[in-house]
């Protein structure tokens, strides 16, 4: 449902902003850092996000100025939090809102609390997830990142700006996934320049907003992962100290990023907090052929090369799997370790991938073993599970060094193909009922 884009005009700037939905609620939602309001839609993750968010509200969604689709300006010009509150209102008065709901996500977190207290009879409500009350660390504060760790960070994203940087602590459980780092690459040169995206990431190092948070008196809801690598989950449970009754939910997992992960009980909770209607949730279950990629003795490699040349050859070789499962229209769900845990539509693209991926590695010194099976696996969000990916692991265990073995399941899904197989006999394969006959991917 990607909404028409219209511009709202707070002073001299265009603030680009479009609805979706037509729920009971209107609800704001104020992304943290950078955005793009057209571009989002590209992210299927994202995607998926934003209209759960529009099932059961009037969402409306804005670019910052100096962000995105909105007016561009000066760097010396970038707004401070009170002109930021400016440009909602001016947003909320477009859309034809009077009340709204505010829903700010990381950096959105001090904006949408410092609109709810300055302007309590245009909110509904305050919703925050992965937010912070102050920008780094003090004292008082001791969760949040020093100056230093910071100063680095400003440095390394004007030297990298417009490429994958950050993932590994913005979204952990996908920074490997080479669809996922092709968008965040471009979804940063299109939402703003190096120089405006930098001296906005100091603005809000700057941010402190302890002192407004026992002053809210609208409903609160602080939602924060568990393990969250940005913003430690401390700063949340924080702020729910702070506001007056306000709720406190921790959710499990590593993504600071909203939209990765799990998102169904995030959603979940915002979802009740603001209808009174908790969803029943279902997890999507669908065919999909599960492909395990494993180094073989990698511990031995790692003591006899050293640890340090031992992960950057890991890093080589993951990367090296994500382009191809990328290439090949799969999916990679984990990585954990030197193992890669894989997905596709279909047997044949699998089998593909781990015959290039074997090539490829064999040119870094490095023998894999992989184990393919094709079965019904519950997605929930960017997770797979069920008893097909835990076959398709066991499979792989079996699986001799230099080897890509099937399941029979595979074998008979594959008969017409070009794809030879070798009958490696019946196994038991642990914590499945019965054996299994499983066959070796001819060379």
């Amino acid at each position: 449902m990607v909404p028409t884009i219209h511009y709202a005009k707070s002073g001299d700037v265009h603030i680009a902003y479009g609805v979706v939905g037509e729920g009971p609620v209107d609800l704001v939602l104020i992304h943290g850092w950078i955005s793009h309001l057209e571009y989002q839609w590209e992210d299927p993750a994202l995607a998926r996000f934003l209209n759960r968010l529009a099932s059961f509200s009037r969402l409306i969604v804005f670019d910052k100025r100096g962000t995105g689709l909105s007016d561009r300006v000066a760097e010396s010009a970038l707004p401070t939090l009170e002109q930021r509150m400016d440009d909602i209102r001016a947003v909320m008065d477009a859309a034809g809102s009077n009340r709204a709901a505010m829903f700010g996500l990381s950096e959105g977190g001090p904006l949408s609390t410092l609109f709810a207290a300055t302007y309590p009879a245009r909110t509904t409500a305050l919703i925050m997830y992965g937010a912070y009350a102050k920008g780094s660390r003090a004292d008082d504060y001791p969760w949040g990142l020093t100056r230093e760790q910071h100063e680095a960070a400003f440095e390394a994203y004007e030297k990298h700006w417009g490429t994958p940087i950050g993932l590994k602590t913005l979204a952990p459980s996908v920074a490997n996934d080479a669809r996922v780092r092709q968008w965040w690459a471009h979804h940063m040169r299109v939402s703003a320049s190096p120089g405006a995206g930098v001296t906005l990431y100091r603005m809000n190092v700057e941010v402190d907003i302890r002192a407004i948070l026992p002053t809210i008196r609208v409903p609160t809801l602080i939602l924060h992962r568990s393990g969250d690598r940005l913003m430690p989950c401390q700063g949340g449970r924080y702020m729910a100290e702070q506001i007056p009754a306000a709720k406190f939910v921790e959710l499990p997992g590593d993504d600071h990023v909203a939209w990765i992960g799990n998102i169904d009980p995030l959603l979940a909770e915002i979802q009740e907090f603001l209808t009174g209607e908790r969803p029943v949730l279902e997890a999507d279950r669908v065919l999909a052929t599960v492909l395990f990629i494993d180094i073989v003795q990698s511990t031995q490699r790692a003591t006899a090369i050293g640890d340090s040349r031992w992960r950057d050859l890991v890093e080589n070789y993951q990367q090296q799997v994500d382009k191809e499962v990328a290439r090949l229209g799969g999916r990679v769900v984990n990585t954990a370790g030197d193992g890669v845990f894989a997905i596709f539509d279909g047997p044949a693209r699998a089998i593909k991938c781990a015959r290039a991926v074997r090539d490829l590695v064999g040119t870094l010194g490095v023998a894999i073993r992989c184990g393919i099976h094709t079965g019904e696996c519950v997605i929930e969000g960017n997770d797979v599970a069920g008893i097909a990916v835990h076959i398709g692991a066991r499979v792989a265990a079996r699986a001799n060094p230099g080897e890509i073995l099937l399941s029979s399941t595979v074998k008979d899904l594959i008969a017409g193909s070009r794809v030879e197989c070798l009958d490696r006999g019946s196994h038991v394969l642990k914590g499945v009922a019965g054996r299994w006959r499983l066959f070796a991917v001819k060379e």
